[in-house]
């Protein structure tokens, strides 16, 4: 009975997407309630947290500047993120970016339709899949789509539509993949770590996924949520945000901040892949997204995940007497990691010894 019960849940949520639920003025479902916020908790969910004071890293600078180096691990020891300038894409450049996610999203329902995942695949276009009956499903709907390698591409989830998305698309990840590959280097160097360290666990065959994030207006801002707090699964995460639309906010000290927009910069962020990696130097930050009453809002998240079947575990340079090994050795991390997310879990307890 449970299982035709979790079946039904699938079907429904996989034909009705959470702006399609706004257009049709329907009542909202309690699945969207978040559970975690009731006036015991007091776990507000809103955009009245004080700011983060994020971390800005020059990417230019990285090869050449000790103090830029130590500001990167300073960034990922503390807070796990940071905001990246002179990353080599311009201005303009991302707000085409941004321009493709909205036309996206305004298309007429029957043309976005034509991309919509199968029910219990993560590709393509639609909202969270349903893997609980008792699951609390996030305010937003999505296009996922695998960039990279190109032979794992599904082309039938790849917009036609706009015109220049898919162009837009492969020029951006292109772009993202050269970042990335500084980014596992300098942060092997700022460990005191041979270059290629993070490198080579990551692989020659690494995923690349993008996701192209749009959040409704939300009529209960109080009691429904964006994305629930989660750590992200893969090794490195890179997010464009709206350029006007706060949403995104981060966990510091138990204490909830709201990320600062800055136009022009990318916020990078380390998965649990990455903190394995590191033997826990590196921290893989909870992260949440609130919703807003007024205002819709948008991003683009590119997700860099090691091979599959790769042997991730912490940097032998990085265990010693006074640092013990923090993580076992984990394999195809991502897997575990949805059930874990959906749950509310964190996965990387599981890769503690």
């Amino acid at each position: 009975m449970a299982d035709s019960s979790l079946s039904a849940a699938k079907l429904e949520l996989a034909s009705h997407t959470v702006q399609q639920l706004i257009i049709n003025n329907g009542e909202l479902p309690q699945k969207y309630y978040y559970k975690n916020t009731s006036d015991s908790n007091k776990e507000a969910l809103d955009s009245s947290f004080p700011l983060f004071e994020v971390p800005i890293v020059d990417i230019s600078l990285l090869d050449t500047e000790e103090d830029e180096l130590a500001k990167l691990k300073s960034a990922l020891s503390s807070c796990g993120c940071f905001m990246a300038i002179n990353h080599g894409m311009t201005g303009k450049h991302l707000d085409k970016v941004r321009e493709i996610t909205k036309k996206f999203f305004a298309l007429p329902k029957e043309v976005k339709q034509k991309y919509t995942r199968e029910v219990d695949s993560i590709e393509g276009y639609g909202n969270d899949m349903v893997l609980s009956e008792k699951q609390t499903l996030d305010w937003m709907d999505r296009l996922y789509l695998t960039v990279n390698p190109e032979d794992q591409r599904k082309l039938k989830y790849w917009p036609e539509f706009p015109e220049d998305f898919r162009g837009t698309l492969e020029l951006y990840t292109t772009k993202v993949q050269r970042l990335i590959d500084v980014l596992l280097k300098a942060m092997a160097r700022s460990l005191s770590l041979e270059n290629n360290c993070f490198l080579n666990q990551y692989g020659e065959q690494a995923i690349m996924t993008s996701r192209f994030n749009f959040y409704p207006v939300c009529p209960r801002p109080d009691l429904i949520i964006g994305s629930k707090p989660h750590a992200d699964g893969s090794a490195i995460t890179v997010l464009l945000q709206d350029k006007e639309v706060e949403g995104l906010q981060f966990l510091k000290d138990d204490q909830w901040f709201t990320a600062p927009i800055v136009p022009e910069a990318l916020l990078v962020n380390i998965g649990d892949q990455i903190e394995i990696m590191s033997n826990g130097i590196f921290k893989s930050p909870v992260h949440r997204v609130v919703t807003n009453s007024t205002r819709e809002r948008i991003s683009v998240v590119i997700f860099s995940i090691p091979q599959p079947g790769r042997e991730i575990e912490p940097a032998a340079g990085l265990v010693d007497e006074s640092r013990p090994r923090l993580y076992k050795k984990v394999t195809n991390y991502v897997d575990l990691y949805f059930k874990y997310y959906q749950l509310g879990k964190r996965p990387i307890e599981a890769a503690i010894i």
